[in-house]
């Protein structure tokens, strides 16, 4: 039996891992798979918690890690286009497809114009939005 802060540790206790959930700073870019830490570690020379007890290093997420993110100026360009060009010949249809309630139809039309299901799945969600807030615009407006 051993005594560490003025727990009795039987061999047992000593010996097994218990899962302390850890709280990470938020950003840290850590999974929570990293957020769940082995108990303390004690300066012993055996056993599953053996070595130097030890801090762990959080690093600062990569800047090439945020690729592909929305940005403002980005978001901003894009409605301004979408405001003066307005909807593709293919966005249109498409939208005609979702007021008749062809959602599949409308899915397997636009799958074919930009290559992938999800991709497709992804343009049918963002034009039927548009098409609620059309609806919502007109109810308000009357």
């Amino acid at each position: 039996m051993a005594f560490i802060d003025g727990a009795i540790l039987s061999p047992r206790t000593l010996f097994a891992p218990s899962l302390v959930k850890v709280q990470l700073p938020a950003g840290s870019g850590l999974s929570g798979l990293d957020a769940i830490k082995m108990a303390i570690r004690y300066p012993m020379a055996v056993g599953l918690n053996k070595g130097h007890r030890v801090t762990k290093n959080i690093s600062k997420p990569k800047h090439s890690r945020r690729r592909g993110r929305l940005t403002k100026h980005a978001k901003f360009v894009r409605d301004m286009i979408r405001e003066v060009c307005g909807f593709a010949p293919y966005e249109r249809r498409a939208m005609e497809l979702l007021k008749v309630s062809k959602d599949k139809r409308a899915l397997k039309f636009i799958k074919k114009r930009v290559g992938t299901h999800i991709r497709a799945k992804r343009k049918r969600e963002e034009l039927s939005n548009i098409l609620a807030a059309m609806r919502k615009a007109a109810t308000k407006k009357e």
